[in-house]
């Protein structure tokens, strides 16, 4: 906990604490997947399995995390070592709201069903449907098929910067990618809808908080909320980096920035 490569878990217990919780137990798994090696120097790249037994006056929950580390060694010597849970994009490149072509009519109303919703993020949180392409970056694909789980109406294709929908080999860029999700859900008047809400606890299970970790404009990552903690807070699920029923301001994310800026989407429905 004295290392500046784990303040990420400084702010997480910490986090706990703050909001009245009282973190009962913590446990983790180290999975290596792969090591090079030259001479007395080698490296090791491995997955992080972070299990937090959390009591919030009489309610328990489980937060859980799969999270990608590397380690480095001269001899038996662990000399560097390293956890990612989030990163932020690279490109500072700006999307406007006109990468997401939307019509402007009246919003149809649509069914959405959010027990299914729920249900299917916390059935596929650490793993994956085989009837949708698997994606490095995976957040928002996860997102969106947690959406059309509920219920929510796909339209557009094939124009990939048109509507929300998937199909086949092919789907929007606003199923896939983060910064088009939010463009998307901003001001869509047709197929699955959303209304943007001022702060999170205004938000209901199978709702979407979207993270601009640097606060520059462009998104990075999505989130579904799934449950609410004891003060009525969102706990969310997401993938890249699979996590469940953690708390929604991300302030444990190596992603994390004091500029990080969020949008909150109520599903309509």
């Amino acid at each position: 906990m004295e290392q500046e490569e784990e303040m990420w878990l400084q702010r997480k217990v910490r986090g706990f604490t703050e909001r009245g919780g009282h973190l009962q137990r913590i446990t983790f798994t180290i999975q290596p997947f792969h090591r090079n090696a030259y001479g007395r120097h080698s490296s090791l790249q491995y997955l992080l399995t972070l299990t937090c037994l959390m009591k919030e006056g009489r309610k328990f929950y489980l937060e859980e995390g799969m999270y990608k580390g590397t380690a480095a060694f001269f001899g038996e010597d662990l000399i560097k070592q390293n956890i990612q849970t989030e990163t932020a994009l690279e490109t500072d490149a700006r999307m406007s709201s006109d990468f997401v072509e939307k019509e402007e009519e009246e919003r149809e109303p649509f069914t959405y069903n959010r027990r299914e919703a729920v249900r299917y993020a916390e059935r596929w949180w650490n793993s994956y449907n085989p009837a949708y392409k698997h994606f490095d970056v995976d957040c928002t694909n996860y997102i969106s098929q947690c959406l059309r789980a509920g219920g929510a109406p796909m339209w557009g294709a094939p124009n990939r910067s048109k509507g929300w929908w998937y199909s086949g080999n092919t789907w929007s860029y606003s199923w896939a990618v983060a910064h088009a999700l939010r463009w998307y859900l901003s001001g869509s008047r047709r197929g699955l809808t959303a209304s943007e809400v001022s702060s999170a606890d205004q938000l209901s299970l199978g709702d979407v908080i979207c993270y601009d970790f640097q606060g520059n404009g462009r998104f990075d990552h999505n989130t579904i909320v799934v449950k609410k903690n004891s003060d009525g807070m969102p706990l969310v699920n997401a993938h890249t980096s699979n996590s469940r029923h953690r708390y929604w301001a991300y302030e444990d994310s190596t992603a994390y920035t004091p500029n990080i800026q969020y949008k909150f989407f109520h599903i309509d429905g």
